[in-house]
């Protein structure tokens, strides 16, 4: 394995594919910068641009594409609290307070540095694993995937910085949104108010809404909206010695949650981040601390999502099972260029396949080197005042959106949104557990609806299987802790003060 990706380094580190993939990366960061565009929209305007290069300069130049835009998502989020893309909502909960407290560099120089730990790990382990992997993965069945999902849902329940009935109720508001439009099995319209809702509504829609429109209406509302601290050196965007230690499990942890996320086909990388952030919130000795800036809750899911991104090439490489949407553009990019993906890519085309898999090495180092530099001029973004970034904010907002599926509703849906975003918050109710209930929600009933035809109705298949018992007993050991937790803080002894 050392001697096939030394051959994709000798492929990659050519002059004029290094420059395709400085230019992939490059587009990325921007596209990730710019919120609501992502990166399944720049690869579907680039995918022509393939016809005129080589099958390994077009999958470098549209990898880079993918997780560079996992950089760029993690700036708007700590900045402006508008989540460039899906994966980087989470980085909105902590990165963004860690701004608003003047400690804006901070957050954007551990948030690249987490991201490039977690891409490495990533390649690692996609070197290293990817055949182990995908037998893993190969095992995982409608029953598994049912039972993953649930264990994410009741994870969910602890994101919240309140109470975990209030996260456990946005976790259902989340997944009855996820509900709305046509039904994938039937093709029944459900809760479907207008024909322009018959495909649901989009995961953009309500991400913009609930986090970027939200936060805009709340400081608008403010006589005087509050700024992060304008001057930066660069002592101030450096960790302590202490934050640097405090950074460094949180980081393995994420890095781990996300090369296992990615690889498994329909998972990606938004999952893995917020999966991430859950476990983190979990194992940490303080979770007051999260949802108010706490760094190790901003590690962990941007080391995910990046490892997510680098290992989500295993199941499309290796089997031509795309992950998600981006991974199905990759495969059709391939396939244009006349390459079926599967398993005998690696023996038919092992300059593509190794090329592309060290092409993450690099473009991980070049993204690197191109934030830490930047992070002075990304923050003189804050000294704009806040009235003169509203109609700007919300002209990208709209532009995002409806390039998305370019339809107005998305549009109207994304200002409504952005108004109950504003009601929840006003009543300390937690719109993180809403989007992990939208995105979860769905794959729950399609598995679910799955195993129940496959095995006539018979629930005992979740008991029989073996990762899927496993995962029934993390889903029980989770709720024996939480309603531990309850019950301990019902019997603390309330101290009144005189």
């Amino acid at each position: 394995m050392i001697d096939q990706f030394l051959l994709g380094l000798s492929v990659v580190l050519q002059p004029e594919i290094l420059m395709y993939a400085f230019i992939g990366v490059f587009i990325g960061q921007l596209i990730g910068v710019l919120p609501g565009i992502g990166a399944i929209t720049a690869i579907s305007l680039l995918l022509p641009v393939t016809f005129y290069l080589d099958a390994t300069t077009s999958m470098i130049m549209l990898a880079g594409i993918y997780y560079g835009s996992q950089y760029g998502g993690s700036i708007a989020s700590i900045l402006l609290n508008l989540p460039g893309t899906p994966s980087s909502v989470v980085t909105c909960l902590e990165g963004y307070p860690l701004a608003q407290r003047g400690r804006a560099g901070l957050a954007l120089f551990v948030a690249a540095c987490s991201s490039f730990v977690g891409g490495i790990v990533g390649v690692a382990i996609l070197v290293l694993a990817a055949i182990p992997m995908t037998i893993i993965a190969l095992r995982f069945g409608a029953p598994e995937y049912a039972m993953l999902v649930i264990l994410g849902l009741l994870a969910a329940s602890l994101i919240g910085t309140g109470s975990q009935i209030r996260s456990f109720a946005m976790v259902l508001l989340g997944i009855a949104l996820g509900l709305v439009g046509a039904d994938a099995t039937t093709g029944y319209y459900r809760f479907v108010a207008m024909p322009e809702m018959a495909d649901g509504i989009s995961l953009v829609s309500l991400a913009m809404g609930l986090f970027g429109v939200s936060e805009i209406i709340r400081n608008a509302s403010r006589r005087s909206p509050p700024g992060p601290a304008l001057s930066i050196t660069m002592r101030d965007v450096f960790p302590t010695r202490a934050e640097a230690r405090s950074l460094v499990l949180p980081i393995v942890r994420g890095s781990g949650i996300g090369s296992f996320f990615g690889a498994l086909p329909g998972t990606g990388a938004a999952i893995a981040s917020f999966m991430a952030y859950a476990m983190e919130r979990r194992f940490s000795r303080t979770p007051e601390k999260f949802g108010k800036g706490h760094l190790p809750g901003l590690a962990a899911p941007e080391s995910a999502n990046n490892a997510a991104a680098q290992t989500g090439f295993i199941p499309t490489l290796t089997l031509g099972i795309p992950g998600d949407a981006v991974m199905a553009l990759i495969i059709g990019a391939l396939i244009l260029n006349g390459i079926i993906p599967g398993p005998r890519l690696a023996v038919d085309q092992p300059e593509l396949f190794w090329g592309v898999i060290a092409s993450f090495f690099v473009g991980n180092i070049i993204l690197l080197l191109i934030n830490i530099p930047l992070i002075k001029l990304w923050v003189l973004l804050l000294r704009v005042p806040y009235q003169k970034l509203y109609p700007v904010i919300i002209v990208m907002i709209c532009v995002g959106v409806y390039s998305h599926r370019t339809s107005i509703t998305d549009v109207v849906l994304t200002l409504a949104f952005g108004v109950l975003g504003y009601l929840m918050k006003n009543y300390r109710f937690e719109p993180a557990p809403v989007m992990l209930g939208f995105v979860l929600g769905p794959l729950l009933e399609d598995n679910f609806r799955r195993t129940m035809l496959l095995y006539g109705g018979d629930f005992t298949i979740f008991l029989t299987r073996p990762i899927s018992a496993m995962l029934v007993a993390c889903s029980a050991v989770l709720i024996v802790l939480a309603l531990w937790s309850g019950i301990s803080a019902m019997r603390k002894p309330v101290h009144s003060t005189p």
